[in-house]
């Protein structure tokens, strides 16, 4: 166990997951929790959380404040000052922040009654909604038995808090504001709007420098901006919110893209299907989804006495195709792929981009199999999301395996195959994963593949589920080798999850600078001057005779221009022509990121792209 008397010590973790402050004697194995640790971090940031509302309540003493967490690398805080937060007030926080931490004010922490804790913040509505409503069961807010748990920082600030803390502000080394925006109180459009506070905190000024880089990155590399200045896509109002275009430069992109997952759908033994993209009601009764999703489903159209909902899935329409006829144990496990658009109302607060959307395409299977051939097809499929995604470049793979939640339909004994034959799919892989216990759906257990991209964010993508539920809701059979008949078990598959959200995650992973064979311009061919565009012409001519994908710019701009322009469109290639290059047929080639090669003989050229194409190659 690390000592906690370290500098950068914050916290233990009990055998039991539990963690407490230092300042309590620890108990059998605890593990000493350290800055630099996942979990040392939320400590850290939740404790900066409680100097960031210190130091709002200091400069606006009247200020009503709300709670603050530790979200993935940083915290916030919500407030009521009467108005929003402006970048002066940001600065002017930051600044007596860091007078709370050089003060190194001690963490304490002490249990009062429900009643004491009313009469302490009297004068702040919102812990008082918090106070309550608790009812004597443990809660973020800090409830034990009849007592709630507070937080105080050397008597000068005090909050209702479960813990832990750092010992002192002083261990705080490393934190920054980044921005202010409003929030609801509790997440409800209903309630007041608030004025929440984001931050970010490290273990060090080096920790910190890195991570406001990568912010810095990901604000360059952000897809809502690089779509339109690359002439990807856009969000016309007209269409409505979270409904996308895509560009002929985008939409060549997501062409390339399905094409190359179509093509390997085909190899491992898919067969392709459409459905509509509205049914009546009925089916989504029999599905449950009008039980279960109604609310994110768009409103109903009545037309001839029925009721038609643009579809919020594409499974139910499949398991029709599945039940057209009487099937054979020997036609399974049977592959069915669509690439199907689906709509879901998403509220307008929670939009982002091509990254949450009210309409988008699902590269959608479902895979119907014996009970003896679930664990095999799951491995295969895990491999099967692994190679595709490797594909594009994506290397660094994490996986969760949601098991039984405590409210959940079906028998104990299928949802133990299935959890094992999920266990057993990420083992055979060599997967790194963690068990997310009883985070599974009501009705079934399941993968979700998280990858991190270029800036070391962590992306949630592919998932596979074994469901029961649907293939009972709808009475599904096969005929097994004994004759008689036999429910299948069903496997929800999407490996990108969506082509809008894929598209938008490799776009920031590559800063649109997409590999050559998913960029939409793979050469530029750049004229030196008039006398050259007919040789620039033949160059481009002869490319495209092998399938590259190659423009000519011939404009009026000087050759300076033509040349930056290349490069700021992120083309992988740019091919300079003058003068000598038309005599002696070759190319004066400068690859993107890369040193410019002269007298390139136009063929070695040629095959070198076209290589590079055909193999998908990914630049270091």
């Amino acid at each position: 166990m690390s000592d906690p008397r370290r500098k950068d010590a914050v916290a233990y973790m009990l055998p039991d997951g539990t963690q407490v402050d230092l300042s309590r004697p620890p108990e059998g194995d605890a593990i000493v929790l350290l800055q630099k640790d996942d979990l040392g971090r939320q400590v850290l940031r939740h404790s900066t959380a409680h100097v960031l509302a210190q130091a709002v309540l200091s400069i606006w003493p009247d200020a009503k404040y709300a709670g603050g967490p530790p979200i993935e690398d940083g915290f916030y805080y919500d407030f009521d000052i009467g108005r929003p937060f402006t970048p002066e007030d940001l600065e002017k926080i930051e600044a007596r922040m860091a007078e709370i931490v050089k003060e190194d004010q001690p963490f304490s922490r002490e249990e009062v009654s429900l009643q004491e804790a009313a009469e302490l913040f009297a004068d702040q509505p919102f812990k008082l909604e918090w106070i309550n409503e608790m009812d004597g069961e443990a809660s973020e807010q800090g409830v034990i038995g009849d007592k709630v748990s507070l937080y105080r920082n050397a008597d000068r600030f005090v909050d209702l808090c479960r813990g832990p803390h750092i010992p002192s502000t002083g261990r705080i080394k490393a934190f920054k504001l980044t921005r202010s925006s409003g929030a609801y109180w509790r997440g409800d459009e209903k309630r007041q709007m608030l004025q929440r506070i984001y931050g970010t905190a490290w273990e060090s000024p080096k920790a910190l420098e890195q991570y406001l880089w990568r912010l810095e990155q990901a604000q360059k590399r952000d897809h809502r901006k690089l779509g339109p200045e690359m002439d990807l896509f856009h969000f016309p109002p007209e269409i409505g919110g979270g409904l996308a275009v895509f560009h002929p430069r985008g939409g060549l992109i997501r062409n390339i893209m399905e094409d190359y997952s179509k093509a390997e759908h085909q190899t491992a033994g898919y067969e392709f299907v459409w459905t509509p993209h509205l049914a009546k009601s009925t089916l989504f009764e029999m599905s449950g989804h009008l039980g279960w999703y109604k609310d994110g489903m768009y409103p109903p159209m009545e037309l001839e006495g029925a009721a038609y909902y643009p579809k919020p899935m594409n499974c139910p329409m499949h398991i029709l195709i599945y039940k057209s006829r009487t099937r054979s144990y020997r036609e399974l496990p049977l592959r069915l792929f669509e690439f199907g658009t689906v709509y879901r109302f998403e509220r307008s607060g929670v939009l982002h981009g091509l990254t949450r959307v009210r309409g988008f395409t699902q590269d959608d299977a479902h895979i119907f199999c014996t009970p003896d051939q679930l664990a095999d097809e799951l491995a295969s499929l895990l491999q099967f999301v692994l190679k595709v995604l490797k594909a594009f470049g994506l290397t660094e793979f994490e996986a969760e395996l949601a098991t039984r939640p405590e409210k959940y339909v079906g028998e104990p004994e299928e949802w133990d195959q299935a959890t094992e034959a999920l266990r057993s799919a990420l083992e055979a892989t060599g997967l790194s994963y963690r068990v997310a216990e009883g985070e599974g759906a009501f009705y079934a257990p399941k993968i979700d593949v998280h990858i991190k991209d270029a800036l070391n964010r962590r992306w949630q993508l592919s998932t596979l589920q074994v469901d029961f539920q649907l293939p009972q809701r709808f009475d599904m059979e096969y005929v097994g080798e004994d004759g008689v008949r036999h429910r299948p078990f069903m496997i929800h598959r999407a490996l990108f999850g969506s082509i809008e959200r894929f598209f938008a995650i490799l776009l920031e992973h590559y800063g649109g600078a997409f590999p050559t064979w998913l960029a939409p311009d793979q050469v530029t061919v750049v004229p030196i001057s008039d006398r050259h565009h007919g040789y620039a012409e033949e160059v481009a001519d002869h490319l495209r005779k092998h399938g590259v994908r190659v423009i000519v710019d011939a404009s009026d701009q000087s050759l300076g221009n033509r040349v930056r322009k290349a490069q700021t469109s992120k083309v992988p290639y740019m091919v300079v022509v003058g003068d000598k290059e038309a005599e002696a047929g070759t190319l004066s080639v400068r690859p993107r990121g890369g040193a410019e090669k002269r007298g390139v003989p136009l063929e070695d050229f040629t095959a070198c792209v076209v290589k590079e194409v055909d193999e998908r190659l990914i630049p270091a």
